[in-house]
């Protein structure tokens, strides 16, 4: 279970690893071109039920801590769909894991 760090926080908030660097890779692009946004997800199971959302700013401290050591093979279309969710107001929304049927088995998704 990878972990995301944001602001002078202590408590991550738990995001599967390969969900995780997907969202890296999104994050880490809207930040470079000095862009703030928000960030959501509903509640894993165990949680309280509910969504969260948080504001990302390029100045607020943010770290990405992975279980894994190796980093997993990216879904471009993942990466993509994930992207198009921040062309609405709402920000980037942490959708399941976009799979082409083509390619067979692959990694379950995960949020």
């Amino acid at each position: 279970m990878g972990r995301l760090f944001y602001g002078s926080s202590h408590s991550p908030i738990l995001i599967d690893d390969r969900a995780l660097a997907h969202l890296k890779v999104v994050i880490a692009t809207k930040l470079r071109r000095q862009e703030s946004f928000t960030l959501s997800w509903v509640h894993k199971d165990g949680e309280a039920p509910g969504r969260s959302t948080i504001w990302l700013h390029p100045a607020i401290p943010l770290r990405f801590v992975f279980d894994e050591t190796e980093a997993p093979p990216l879904n471009p279309r993942w990466i993509e769909a994930l992207s198009q969710t921040l062309s609405s107001a709402g920000g980037v929304c942490l959708i399941d894991e976009i799979i082409d049927p083509t390619e067979g088995d692959s990694s379950p998704s995960q949020r």
